[in-house]
Parts: structure tokens; C-alpha cells; sequence
């Protein structure tokens, strides 16, 4: 009867609105019937199979769609025989009908695991069937590609991040820190106040300073603190006089005489000591 059956509704046994329930009823009852370890005639095998194949499609409503679409449409004639369905080319699962009877007796049907062929030529290189080796093999070759490299391969790709890690230690390690600053810092040591021989400028150095800057040396070096203390002090007195420009044109804009009073008091002490630098620059 199987073997005659056009379609999987046919096979089953059900008609095209079978619900799930009524689906499952069929396939439990043809299931055990033609399981091939309970019915040795001949011809159960492959109608267990056709069981198996006609359910996993059924099942899923996605693929019953599409079946219902275009599977019932596509028949196999042979000559002098009567036509059946090819239930082997077509909507075919990638689930052996085996696991199918295992699974599903177990309580559970994983309807989401299907698979299901389009419907293409009946050439073999279309639609393979994947037996278990195969499965096995392309398994293994998906882990080879996602196993990690081995030590070698790691440490070339990791290499450039060693080199930039290793170079920036070796700057640090080279970096020394300037021999004088103008202002009291701890954190290098610099906390020994002296003032330069020309302009008596004030800045600080190490404890060791003596040791390294005598003679010519210190001459350069004190030149270098006296142009760095007049930039800082150009600096600072062009922003006293723009702090007083501001308050003095906002006190007209509002006419706040509290604004205008403040502007006036403001003192622009770092202007005067560069005009005494300047003062002390051409004495000299």
C-alpha cells in the first residue's frame, strides 16, 4: 500500500488538514508496525522509511508548506508499473528515519532539526544523501578549522605586540628626567632651590645638580632657565592683562561699577616682574 501511495498525506494515512496530534498518531501507529527489528517482511524497511521521511516533512510546518506547494505535484513513472511517489529525491530529510523513531518514542520530536531538499533533477550530484560518515567527516573538518593554532603560529601573530610592549619599556628605562624645573616638584626630586648668576631666577634641582653642572655647563644650562622663566612670565602677564580687559568691558557693557572697581584693582604682578627682568636684562 505504501509503495503505491502519490504522497506523504497518502502514506500516513491522513488527510491534507491533519493537525499535529492526528500526525503523530499515524506515525506512532505505522512506526512500530514497520519498524524493521519488529516486521521482517518484505518491503517493511523501505516503507519505515517512507514513514519516517512523509512525517519529518509533515511535521514541520515550514517545510509542509512547501511540500504542499510543490511536492505533491512531482510523481515518478516507470514503465509498465504503476506510478508511485519518489520518496527519496524529493523533501527528503538529513535525519535518518532511525533517529527519527528514537527521538520521537523518546518524548520528543525535534521538528526544528529538519531538513528538507528543494526540489531539483534527479542527478546525484544535486542531492547527496549524507550518511553518517560523511557527517562524522565534515564534523571533524569544522573543528580543525576552529581549533586554535599551535604555539608557533600564536607567537608570530603576537609578535608586533611584543616589539611595541619591549620598545616602550626601553624608552622609559632611557627617558631621563630634566635637570631643572621652575617649580618645586617632589616627584622627581627636584626640591633644592637655586637662582641663576645673571637674572636671579629661581628654579629647582636634584641633590646631585652640583655634581653634574659646573663651569660652562651650568652657564648653558642657566640660560636655558632664564628664556624658559621669561616665556612662562610673557605668558602669564598677557593673561592678567586679557582677565583686566575683560572685566573692565563688561563693567561699560552693564555699567557695574562693582566690575569696574574690580578691573581696576586687578594687579598684574607677573607684568611687573617681566618688566624688572627686562629692566635687569639691559642694566646688564
Amino acid at each position: 500500500r505504501i509503495k503505491r501511495c502519490r504522497d506523504y498525506y497518502e502514506i500516513l494515512g491522513v488527510g491534507r488538514d491533519a493537525g499535529e496530534e492526528e500526525l503523530k498518531r499515524a506515525y506512532r501507529r505505522l512506526a512500530l508496525k514497520f519498524h524493521p527489528d519488529k516486521n521482517r517482511a518484505p518491503g517493511a524497511t523501505e516503507a519505515f522509511k517512507a514513514i519516517g521521511n512523509a512525517f519529518a516533512v509533515l511535521s514541520n510546518p515550514e517545510k509542509r508548506l512547501r511540500y504542499d506547494e510543490f511536492g505533491s505535484d512531482q510523481e515518478h513513472i516507470s514503465t509498465g508499473r504503476a506510478r508511485h511517489y519518489n520518496y527519496y529525491t524529493e523533501f527528503e530529510a538529513d535525519i535518518t528515519p532511525e533517529e527519527i523513531f528514537n527521538v520521537f518514542f523518546g518524548g520528543h520530536f525535534p521538528t526544528g532539526n529538519i531538513h528538507m531538499f528543494s526540489n531539483v533533477a534527479r542527478d546525484a550530484h544535486y542531492y547527496p544523501r549524507r550518511h553518517r560518515t560523511e557527517r562524522a567527516w565534515t564534523q571533524e573538518q569544522e573543528e580543525e578549522e576552529h581549533r586554535p593554532q599551535n604555539s608557533y603560529s600564536a607567537f608570530i601573530q603576537l609578535m608586533p605586540v611584543f616589539i611595541i610592549i619591549i620598545v616602550s619599556v626601553i624608552t622609559q628605562l632611557m627617558a631621563t628626567n630634566p635637570p631643572y624645573s621652575l617649580f618645586y616638584k617632589s616627584s622627581i626630586g627636584h626640591v633644592v632651590s637655586r637662582e641663576t648668576e645673571n637674572l636671579q631666577v629661581p628654579y629647582y634641582v636634584d641633590k646631585n645638580f652640583e655634581k653634574n653642572y659646573q663651569g660652562a655647563e651650568l652657564q648653558e644650562l642657566e640660560k636655558t632657565v632664564e628664556k624658559d622663566y621669561i616665556d612662562y612670565i610673557q605668558t602669564s602677564c598677557w593673561k592678567e592683562k586679557q582677565q583686566k580687559s575683560d572685566l573692565s568691558n563688561l563693567a561699560k557693557l552693564y555699567r557695574d561699577e562693582r566690575l569696574k572697581q574690580k578691573a581696576e584693582s586687578l594687579k598684574l604682578e607677573h607684568c611687573e616682574k617681566l618688566s624688572s627682568l627686562i629692566g635687569m636684562h639691559k642694566g646688564g
